[in-house]
């Protein structure tokens, strides 16, 4: 295990990776011990070299669900049980606290597990994980504080749940059905499908629970992309970084042409439609006058192959060049 410091450390070595690799905005969705929000506000200070970031503070989900810490250790292990400050909820009351408490420490985003996850080793990947109520609660709150909310989803029930609640983010989507599609294209909800987060499940080693739902998830994704494109629904890009390494976001391109997008949807996705989901839209998402300066250059033309999104030659971020392969020397990283 990591020690904090050591996680922190990481922390800006990947957000630097992740700048050089074309990627100027960015949102963390699960982190913890504040490490989101002291990277965030080094970066914005200028001590530390990485993207714009979104942060959640903590991910908010149920009693031994995906989003609870605590899940899998024996108990007493920990010096204390899992509660809201911690991010786990069992009642409408304690999600809008949960909520409150992460925006009291910086959160612009609200994360929340609607489902079982892969690699949480006390539950299955598809069952629902809070209810109808708490759900409500916790996007009004965060609506109500003019906080985006998103919400990690796999399973049709537990995704349902979230866009009756009017979530604005489904992450993952993997077993979804139709009629999940049908309610997220007409309230507008977007999908973010993270299929980069398949080749970290692909080659990694996990206990056999664990194992068989990575290996589920990564067998369905592609269908349901797929049905997702045809029936409509809004997608914008996220990778579910660090399951899969820092630095190679671009690769989301590449597996969404895969899976039928065009490069120009792609590119989209990655582009406008994040910055339309993150709610800054009038600020960057376009080269437009008086949005900011965030420029990326690669070798080629990506609408005719998209794989040069993978080979990037050129960052600014708000007018600064972080990265010239063809002049090194004019770059803020002297």
């Amino acid at each position: 295990t990591r020690t904090i410091p050591e996680k922190a450390i990481r922390a800006t070595a990947n957000a630097r990776k992740t700048l050089m690799a074309g990627f100027t905005t960015v949102r963390d969705v699960g982190s913890n011990n504040f490490l989101d929000i002291g990277l965030r506000n080094s970066i914005n200070s200028g001590i530390v070299v990485g993207p714009r970031m979104l942060v959640c503070v903590r991910a908010l989900g149920s009693t031994g669900g995906h989003c609870d810490e605590g899940a899998g250790f024996r108990f007493g292990l920990l010096n204390h049980e899992t509660g809201p400050e911690d991010g786990v909820i069992n009642s409408p009351d304690q999600a809008r606290f949960a909520v409150r408490f992460n925006i009291k420490y910086g959160a612009d985003v609200i994360k929340t597990c609607a489902t079982g996850g892969v690699l949480s080793p006390t539950d299955d990947v598809d069952v629902p994980q809070l209810t109808q109520a708490e759900l409500d609660a916790l996007v009004t709150a965060a609506h109500e504080l003019r906080r985006k909310t998103a919400a990690h989803a796999h399973g049709a029930e537990g995704a349902k749940r979230a866009i009756r609640a009017g979530i604005d983010s489904i992450e993952h989507g993997t077993f979804v059905d139709d009629e999940a599609l049908r309610m997220m294209r007409e309230r507008g909800t977007y999908l973010v499908p993270t299929l980069s987060v398949r080749s970290g499940l692909a080659e990694s080693k996990f206990p056999p629970l664990v194992r068989a739902k990575a290996d589920m998830a990564v067998k369905a994704q592609d269908a349901m992309v797929r049905r997702a494109l045809a029936m409509g629904v809004k997608i914008a890009l996220g990778t579910d970084a660090a399951v899969y390494p820092h630095g190679n976001n671009a690769l989301e391109f590449v597996l969404m042409a895969a899976d039928g997008m065009t490069p120009a949807q792609s590119l989209r996705a990655g582009t406008w439609s994040a910055a339309d989901l993150l709610g800054l839209r009038e600020k960057i998402g376009t080269l437009e006058p008086g949005k900011l300066a965030d420029i990326v250059a690669v070798p080629g033309n990506p609408l005719a192959d998209i794989k040069v999104t993978q080979s990037v030659l050129f960052v600014m971020k708000e007018g600064t060049v972080y990265r010239n392969d063809r002049n090194p020397t004019e770059t803020a990283m002297k």
